[in-house]
């Protein structure tokens, strides 16, 4: 079929539903609409076979639902009514939380319905559970509604109860430090991590508080800093404290939107002496709830060095600390390493936001991309052991050729890969000319960076992008590749293959050494960042301030092709 993707924004789920589709050999154009105007010239000009709306703020015209059969994807169960579905289930403590997707009518999310789904609410922030458990819901039935569209049945009108919750106001997701516990506070952080924040007063200003993670070590005066740690702030509870990555001012009418940044950048000329402290050696579950970015464990053989940075963005000083986390894990007696593992984004690469609020982002631009390199080559100059990437996430940009920088690349069916940094106006770097042709050909490599095209992770595998897919939900996956790995470590063969890679290594070293690559990106990459007027620096702003695209309404394509699906996309997509 023909199947339009409609959305506000081409985010994580909108790209999940593009490759589940496209996959399955449908034609999937997507139009990112600001409006419902917008909807119906979309529509008008793709005469599509079915609408889909993976996420969409504006109201469809009933112009355009009554001539065309259009399924919303309402991220609440059904019954469920309102634009803060997800956001109250956090806030309200729900162990159990669904997905409905619903026919198009004069009510919002009242239509009848074609498919529907569950799943359990682990204790993550909104975007995390956007991402993941919501995320393999809501896939599941678009994919079954689709069917059901296809094989001509019809959908059941909504029945039972009717739960209406209105959109969650900031006022009310304001803490009460002096009388909130920590659990109610972490609950509030967690459903606003991503998006809008938390409201709150802190030294004197007025900032968005993004994300919170448990710590019941350190105690103090509820609402009184306590400690930093990796760019976080240790803030005291009634019983307890929360760290808390990210904080972004709050601006004025008129005035451009502040930048998420880490907490301690974001405080720095406010931040009164704290003490910095290291996360505890021990990270064992349940011992102790703390707070770390970076982890390190070991299970005999295998070492697991897993990471996890808001957004999946990393900045120069989180690609130095992993550096230097790599670089002790790569002095312990393992013959397996494991690179990440962790539910969530993998990585996106450098540090946008950090970026364009340094004094000079052409400078901080160049810094990061070299501190990214340097933890790419650390893991391409790793020749005493196998080195195992697990995506857990999303993955993009610089984020994917760190992955593929190690010798397997093992991914969760759920994630979907970006790998390509065009979106962006960037050349890109992280050795990509070495691994990405070395895994899939210099045709593919070129089509994957040029067209800029999302790939879901079994598509990834057709390819050979990456090694294995791991079939199973987003918190088991740590288990399963820690599992996976030390079946790796105990295989007769690992010392020769340790071995044959070593000799690997030197020989490409003789004929085309990693100096040379990372020498060729980076020229282009520094003509780009010291050219004012080159579009990453517009992109780049508009990225991270949530500006408005300049244009009505953005398209990608996905066209059936002999051999696999592409994408066409309009240059100014971001």
């Amino acid at each position: 079929m023909r199947i339009l993707l409609v959305a506000s924004s081409f985010n994580s789920l909108t790209q999940r539903v593009l490759v589940e589709l496209s996959d399955r050999g449908h034609t999937v154009p997507v139009e990112v609409t600001p409006d419902g105007d917008a909807v119906r010239e979309a529509v008008a000009r793709h005469a599509p076979d079915l609408v889909v709306a993976p996420l969409l703020k504006a109201v469809v015209p009933r112009d355009v639902w009554t001539a065309h059969r259009c399924l919303i994807v309402h991220p609440g169960p059904v019954g469920d009514r309102g634009p803060s579905s997800l956001d109250h289930a956090i806030h309200d403590g729900a162990e159990e939380w669904g997905v409905t997707v619903l026919q198009a009518d004069d009510e919002m999310d009242a239509g009848d319905v074609w498919a529907s789904g569950s799943f359990r609410v682990p204790e993550v922030g909104k975007s995390d559970l956007y991402r993941n458990e919501l995320s393999d819901a809501a896939v599941a039935a678009v994919l079954l509604a689709v069917e059901r569209v296809a094989a001509g049945a019809a959908p059941r009108p909504q029945t039972g109860e009717i739960r209406a919750r209105p959109a969650l106001r900031q006022e009310e997701r304001r803490i009460s430090w002096g009388e909130d516990t920590t659990e109610t506070v972490l609950r509030t952080l967690r459903a606003a991590d991503s998006q809008p924040g938390v409201p709150d007063r802190l030294l004197g200003a007025e900032w968005f508080l993004h994300g919170g993670h448990a710590e019941d070590g350190l105690r103090g005066r509820p609402g009184a800093l306590l400690a930093t740690r990796a760019g976080a702030v240790c803030r005291a509870t009634v019983d307890g404290a929360v760290w808390i990555p990210e904080l972004r001012a709050r601006t004025g009418p008129g005035t451009p939107r502040a930048c998420k940044l880490p907490a301690t950048l974001a405080l720095a000329g406010r931040l009164p002496e704290l003490p910095e402290l290291p996360a505890p050696a021990d990270p064992a579950p349940g011992r102790r709830r703390t707070w770390s970015d970076i982890r390190y464990q070991e299970h005999g053989p295998v070492g697991v060095l897993s990471f996890a940075f808001p957004g999946g963005a990393m900045s120069t000083d989180q690609c130095r600390r992993l550096l230097d986390a790599y670089e002790t894990a790569r002095g312990r007696p393992t013959s397996v390493l494991v690179l990440g593992g962790q539910r969530d984004f993998f990585s996106n690469g450098i540090h946008l936001n950090v970026i364009e609020a340094a004094a000079d982002p052409a400078a901080e631009s160049w810094a990061n991309i070299n501190a990214m390199n340097d933890l790419v080559e650390a893991v391409l100059t790793t020749t005493d052991r196998l080195v195992v990437s697990a995506i857990g996430g999303n993955a993009a940009a610089g984020g994917v050729m760190l992955a593929l920088a190690a010798d397997e690349v093992w991914c969760r069916s759920g994630a979907v890969l970006n790998p390509h940094y065009r979106r962006m106006g960037l050349y890109g770097s992280e050795y990509w000319t070495r691994t990405l042709p070395g895994r899939v050909g210099e045709a593919l490599a070129a089509r994957l960076t040029e067209e800029a095209r999302p790939v879901s992770a079994a598509a990834s595998l057709d390819m050979g992008l990456v090694d294995r897919v791991v079939d199973c939900g987003p918190g088991e996956f740590a288990a399963e590749i820690t599992r996976s790995a030390l079946r790796l470590a105990s295989h007769g063969g690992l010392q020769p293959r340790i071995a044959a890679k070593k000799a690997e290594h030197e020989r490409r070293e003789s004929v085309a050494p990693l100096a040379v690559h990372r020498e060729q990106e980076l020229s282009r990459m520094r003509a780009i960042f010291d050219d004012p007027a080159a579009s990453y620096h517009a992109r780049r702003r508009a990225f991270v301030r949530k500006e408005a695209p300049q244009s009505r309404s953005r398209t990608v394509q996905v066209r059936a092709r002999a051999d696999r699906p592409t994408v066409e996309q309009d240059p100014g997509l971001t």
